[in-house]
């Protein structure tokens, strides 16, 4: 791992709420019902599913390229995604003008390759994890100039994500608990920095899915390690942090209380939650959160906040899911 670094504070994502305020959408909050009375407290789901692209990774996105010299952009950005990253980094540079190239691993659904084809950005299929198609990232930087925008480990990205934080806490100021998915860290980092400036004694938690959680096996080693990707319905949340980190390793350690695992049955019921109670359409990675609380996992603790990262899911499986299929997809990937 580099060598210590400051982590992103309230200052830089206050920067960057200014910066990306007339792009990103500021997103609902619902207050659940169903989930309130279960628990015995309110329980508000940040709808961050419904931002542009369908995610949260929109924000991080939205800073990075807004922060770029004119030189980078003439040379233009890419980045390596599961999904989302390439969806949100794809419209930013596409509204800025500036050429974009997406590298994903063969472990992505083809609904998300489509999904960034369709904002104009090259995508290339390299390998069956992340780390293979980044080695794809690191030969256009070296020999084209491209400027890397990784998906979390990035200073201006963590700040575009705790932009959701600062809004969360600004539309719910009661929060006591908040509910964070989590892959490489960037989007828990950002919100937690965000919501313990603003309320120190605020509680965070990270969710991530039991198949191939990078972040949970590198704190329980004490340092990144390399973590095998697997196919999982929490699909966004796969691939490692980086044998390198820089941040999130560091600000997920420091600043989230606790960060528990779901199963894939877990996962599937809570879309299905989702989608018959809360009248909402959600992929895997979006959902861990509300089936952290469903399972019993994390126990309600106060006025508690859930954050719906993200919405872009195959509406073939979700169609199965919902009607009560069992979808395994280990055995489904080729």
């Amino acid at each position: 791992m580099n060598e210590p670094v400051d982590p992103v504070g309230l200052g830089e994502i206050l920067s960057a709420r200014g910066r990306i305020s007339g792009t990103v959408r500021q997103t609902p909050v619902q207050l659940s019902t169903v989930l309130s009375e279960r628990t015995g407290v309110p329980v508000h789901l940040k709808l961050e599913h419904t931002q542009i692209t369908g995610s949260f990774k929109f924000r991080g996105a939205s800073n990075a390229v807004e922060s770029l010299s004119d030189e980078e952009r003439r040379r233009g950005v890419i980045g390596v995604s599961t999904g989302n990253h390439g969806r949100g980094l794809a419209y930013a540079a596409k509204t800025a003008g500036v050429k974009c190239i997406i590298c994903m691993s063969k472990l992505v659904p083809q609904a998300k390759i489509d999904g960034i084809r369709a904002q104009g950005a090259e995508v290339r299929i390299i390998g069956k994890s992340q780390d293979e198609a980044q080695l794809e990232v690191d030969r256009l930087v070296w020999e084209e100039g491209m400027t890397m925008i990784p998906p979390f480990d990035h200073r201006d990205v963590i700040a575009g994500q705790g932009t959701l934080g600062l809004e969360f806490v600004e539309q719910v100021p009661e929060l006591e608990t908040v509910l964070v998915p989590v892959s490489g860290g960037g989007l828990v980092s950002g919100v937690a920095a965000a919501l313990k400036a603003r309320k120190p004694g605020i509680r965070v938690v990270g969710v991530s899915m039991e198949r191939g959680a990078a972040m949970h096996a590198c704190l329980a080693a004490g340092r990144p390690v390399e973590v095998e990707e697997l196919a999982t319905l929490a699909d966004s949340l796969g691939g490692g942090i980086g044998l390198e980190n820089r941040f999130t390793f560091m600000m997920t350690r420091d600043l989230v209380d606790d960060l528990v695992l779901v199963t894939e049955t877990e996962i599937a019921e809570a879309i299905r939650h989702i989608y018959w109670e809360e009248r909402q359409i959600v992929e895997g990675s979006g959902a861990v959160g509300v089936a952290a609380l469903l399972s019993g996992k994390v126990g309600p603790s106060g006025v508690t906040g859930i954050i719906v990262s993200g919405g872009n899911i195959d509406m073939k499986q979700h169609h199965r899911i919902i009607s009560g299929e069992n979808v395994d997809v280990t055995r489904e990937v080729a």
